[in-house]
């Protein structure tokens, strides 16, 4: 047995319509890049990154799920184990902000009553194409008690910020905790590798 490296593992999942940049918010924040040839992402796919808050070393296991309807059965089985929901729309796209409330209901039926939701406007740099007003990205997250923030996967806007405020809600419920104990943050559907389950599709 190899000694653990980490006092909590937090699993976080992005979700949202297809093409508002999720996959670009991942990869900007695991890696810190960027590139406009990303592929849309098939099913569901994660990064890990281990950041300190507050004295803890917090392994995030953050799950990137592709957009479009017919991969909904796949990604929402991955609802029930996360601990924190990104909601992302693209600030260019007035669709893709429609329909925060399907992924609003979504997260109501699939995911756990306690989940932290963070709501985050992509693409804040292309103002000259902006259609949704940081206004209503801020009263939607206002009506639905969750916090809302812009974002830019391309000029690296409030991306690490985003990341860091929702592990912090979420070690925020964990205050009493012993993580000597055995007990870690989550239940997940992966190994702690990150292995993934078989599953039939």
């Amino acid at each position: 047995m190899t000694a653990r490296t980490y006092d909590w593992l937090f699993q976080l999942i992005l979700i949202g319509d297809a093409s508002v940049g999720k996959t670009c918010i991942l990869l900007r924040y695991t890696g810190d890049v960027f590139s406009y040839s990303y592929l849309s992402t098939i099913g569901i796919d994660f990064k890990i990154k281990t950041v300190e808050l507050q004295g803890k070393k917090i392994k995030l296991q953050i799950w990137d799920t592709a957009g479009q309807e017919r991969f909904h059965t796949i990604t929402t089985s991955y609802y029930r184990g996360a601990m924190g929901i990104m909601l992302v729309y693209d600030i260019t796209q007035e669709k893709t902000f429609d329909n925060i409330a399907k992924w609003l209901r979504n997260i109501q039926e699939h995911a756990n009553e306690d989940v932290e939701k963070m709501l985050l406007g992509n693409k804040c740099d292309m103002e000259d194409k902006r259609m949704i007003s940081k206004e209503r990205g801020e009263t939607i997250a206002r009506e639905n008690g969750i916090k809302f923030l812009e974002t830019s996967a391309k000029a690296n806007v409030n991306v690490e910020k985003a990341f860091m405020t929702l592990a912090e809600d979420i070690l925020k419920k964990y205050p009493q905790k012993d993580p000597a104990s055995g007990t870690t943050g989550n239940i997940k559907p992966t190994g702690d590798d990150g292995s993934r389950p078989n599953k039939c599709c």
